[in-house]
């Protein structure tokens, strides 16, 4: 072994005990959730944004707010609502008589923005959302800012109403690195809720440690890339991706008749950076197909569009995965 790699393998070390104390103070405040939170975590690291679905009360804002407590990030919340107007977001242009024209920023300059009910926003409050995510910056007046990493978008949207919403532009939903499913609690996570009265509490009442600083995660985002990804696993990842375009080709059966457009390339790039991340955070250097595994549906849930027939009969993306996985071999 390399003394670069020896080096490399102690930080992975560090890093790995480090998270393990990151989830416990994490679980100061959530009870159960531990995928989703996982899924966050894995998400920051490979400096992609998430889509949250999940019913109101269910726990997003808590999380992401308890996130930015632990890595003393700056954190925006957004609500969004059907009278949103982009500057809301980005900022504006304002003149003064003595100071003359100058630029005030909006809560889009934060390491950790909350989109809360995304859907719920019209498309020009969308697209100024869409090119703040792609590019890492924001237009106010006639000049562009860039937005100071880490930035990390937690969008969330209610599967229950659909009434004032605007469905996501596709150009959109594909920036988003991963789509997770918020679920209900167990009932005896419900119970430790309940004792714990977590909605009762303020935030403050949990003395929530800052673990991490937004400079070290911007260090573990670089550090990501150097796991290594072997040959056989790309080639798996690309199958993968490919058997969601080409569905007939693989002989999926459900793939065959539900899909309509498969994934993009930013599918793959995606998998291949979020399962470098679940490694990096097992303190692994080397991928495993159970990385790409495990992050598969969270990539793929929303890069898979189904046709008239699949939505009519409300089959699950998940689904379809799960059937892809099965049948695509593991190197």
């Amino acid at each position: 072994m390399s003394g670069e790699q020896e080096e490399f393998e102690e930080k992975l070390q560090k890093y790995k005990k480090k998270f393990v104390v990151i989830k416990k103070e994490i679980g100061k405040v959530m009870i159960g959730q531990k995928d989703i939170i996982n899924s966050f975590l894995t998400a920051m690291i490979s400096n992609g944004h998430v889509l949250v679905e999940g019913v109101p009360g269910i726990g997003k804002t808590v999380l992401v707010n308890t996130l930015s407590k632990i890595i003393g990030a700056k954190f925006s919340r957004i609500q969004f609502t059907p009278d949103l107007l982009p500057s809301d977001i980005v900022g504006l242009t304002s003149y003064q008589r003595d100071e003359g024209f100058y630029t005030i920023k909006g809560p889009i300059f934060s390491n950790i923005v909350l989109a809360d009910e995304i859907n719920r926003a019209p498309p020009k409050v969308q697209s100024a959302l869409l090119e703040a995510m792609a590019e890492r910056q924001a237009t106010i007046g006639k000049e562009t800012f860039p937005i100071p990493p880490p930035f990390f978008v937690l969008a969330t949207q209610n599967p229950i109403e659909q009434a004032g919403t605007y469905p996501l532009p596709e150009a959109q939903i594909d920036r988003f690195i991963f789509k997770l499913v918020m679920t209900y609690p167990s009932v005896d996570e419900e119970i430790k809720i309940l004792k714990k009265n977590t909605m009762l509490k303020k935030m403050k009442e949990y003395n929530l440690k800052e673990l991490v600083s937004p400079d070290e995660i911007i260090e573990m985002q670089q550090e990501v890339k150097k796991v290594y990804l072997d040959e056989k696993l790309e080639k798996y990842i690309v199958n993968i991706i490919d058997a969601t375009r080409h569905p007939k080709k693989y002989k999926l059966k459900l793939g065959g008749k539900y899909i309509d457009f498969g994934a993009s390339p930013r599918g793959s790039i995606g998998m291949s950076i979020a399962s470098r991340a679940v490694a990096f955070i097992e303190g692994q250097a080397f991928v495993t197909p159970h990385h790409v595994k495990s992050v598969a549906k969270h990539v793929l849930r929303h890069r898979i569009l189904l046709n008239y027939v699949g939505q009519a009969e409300s089959v699950s993306t998940d689904t379809i995965v799960e059937e892809i996985l099965e049948t695509i071999p593991v190197p």
